[in-house]
């Protein structure tokens, strides 16, 4: 089965290592991540997911256009993004994201659910959203779908009101009253069985997750436009990091590079972390 976007499989150049073109869902068959089902070591002496981390930006580095990612896509790269969510146990994002994006089923597509129970896994992800307040919208997609099942983190002590979909909470705190993440992964992998995790941003949240090495690969969307600075807003532009200065820099070692209509899709391995 292919992940399709129009009527025709996305089909993909392959430029490193160099082979033939190739369709979405023989790419992201081939990236092994069923063989990782025991999750990664920690320093602490516990187990925490494989994480992978996906964005798309702009030559120039821009995150988002008009606030929102979609503007920055194409068809190859939302195809890669349901890809990824097709072969994973679990998909994180910040509650900034999945407020901007109206985040709904993680999977919709009734082939892509058959074809993960085929693979042993759970017909949707388990939708993992961190959150600092658990202000969310009460008509927010992902809530009102009794299909899907959301694991939020956070430190808070308070609870959502009833929702459509089922809940659970993983708290984790800190001293000075932040989140754990950490904690909250290892709780991700021993208490909700989540192997894989594909966290797709904002960037507060992928700049938590690389400074505290809990970060494995990074796969980046390059679009072909240059978008500049919006001079109308006060806020700098988005990019895929903020809030943190690496010192030093993170090193990431390129596995793969594919390409599509100029769209340019890197897969990183992450050599050393903060």
């Amino acid at each position: 089965m292919s992940i399709v976007i129009s009527s025709a499989p996305i089909t993909l150049n392959r430029l490193l290592p160099p082979a033939d073109p190739a369709t979405v869902q023989e790419i992201v068959t081939g990236l092994g991540l069923h063989e990782r089902s025991s999750g990664v070591p920690t320093p602490a002496g516990r187990q925490r997911p494989y994480v992978l981390l996906n964005m798309v930006a702009t030559l120039d580095g821009r995150a988002t256009l008009g606030g929102r990612s979609g503007p920055i896509s194409d068809d190859a790269d939302r195809a890669l993004f349901h890809g990824l969510r097709s072969i994973v146990d679990g998909v994180m994002a910040g509650a900034g994201t999945v407020r901007a994006e109206r985040y709904g089923p993680i999977v919709r597509d009734p082939d892509t659910r058959r074809l993960r129970r085929e693979r042993g896994l759970r017909e949707q992800p388990l939708a993992c959203v961190v959150s600092t307040s658990l202000g969310f919208p009460p008509d927010l997609p992902l809530l009102c779908d009794p299909d899907s099942e959301v694991a939020f983190l956070t430190p808070s002590d308070a609870s959502l009101p009833d929702t459509t979909a089922r809940v659970e909470y993983v708290r984790a705190r800190r001293e000075d009253g932040s989140l754990d993440l950490p904690a909250a992964l290892g709780e991700l992998h021993d208490r909700l069985h989540v192997r894989t995790l594909l966290c797709e941003g904002g960037p507060h949240l992928n700049a938590e997750l690389l400074s505290a090495g809990l970060v494995d690969e990074l796969f980046l969307s390059v679009s072909p436009l240059l978008a500049g600075e919006d001079h109308a807003d006060e806020r700098p532009p988005l990019r895929i990091l903020a809030g943190i200065d690496f010192d030093p820099a993170l090193v990431l070692e390129l596995l793969s590079a594919l390409e599509h209509d100029s769209h340019l899709f890197l897969r990183y391995r992450l050599l050393a972390t903060g």
